[in-house]
């Protein structure tokens, strides 16, 4: 079962040449839930416009621009912070058949950041890649402007130095 707190799903096979644009929003009533999973304060807002266009009878192009704001906790003050997120997403989608588990992990090499995303439904869920890229979004360590960690001041004396001790000595003899 999909853990995610928002799902909207589309019939990939029923788009036509045309396209198709698509809005995926969260309700106020999932924006807590939305913030719970996303590990932040608060979510108040999170819609998302998608263009869906059919490439080939088994490849589609995934085109998304999300608008979200957050509320987080200052890594410094635990104050709150509010953060606006925008995101444009592009992905191209390939409709394969279900892997068979035998023939293992496929692994890519570092150059390849722009391969197709291979889906094994036409009924795909639009929401799972806004997701994504929203977690990425979010500031791992938000602080409010003008705020810098200090670290405490060191009240203790430094451990007297080995060496030291010993040029004493030396000095002295």
């Amino acid at each position: 079962m999909n853990d995610n707190p928002l799902q909207h799903f589309f019939k990939l096979g029923e788009l036509t040449q045309a396209g198709s644009d698509v809005a995926v929003a969260a309700a106020p009533d999932q924006l807590p839930a939305l913030a719970q999973w996303a590990g932040v304060s608060k979510v108040t807002r999170w819609d998302a416009a998608v263009r869906l266009k059919r490439l080939a009878t088994t490849r589609f192009s995934y085109e998304a621009d999300l608008v979200a704001d957050v509320v987080q906790a200052c890594v410094v003050t635990l104050e709150p912070v509010e953060s606006h997120l925008e995101r444009h997403i592009e992905r191209e989608l390939h409709l394969a058949p279900k892997i068979p588990e035998e023939v293992g992990e496929l692994t890519l090499s570092a150059g390849d950041d722009d391969v197709p995303e291979t889906i094994t439904s036409l009924h795909y869920d639009l929401a799972g890649p806004l997701l994504e890229e929203f977690l990425l979004a979010i500031d791992p360590y938000p602080r409010k402007p003008g705020v810098a960690f200090a670290p405490p001041p060191n009240e203790e004396t430094p451990p007297e130095n080995p060496f030291a001790v010993l040029k004493a000595l030396k000095d002295r003899g």
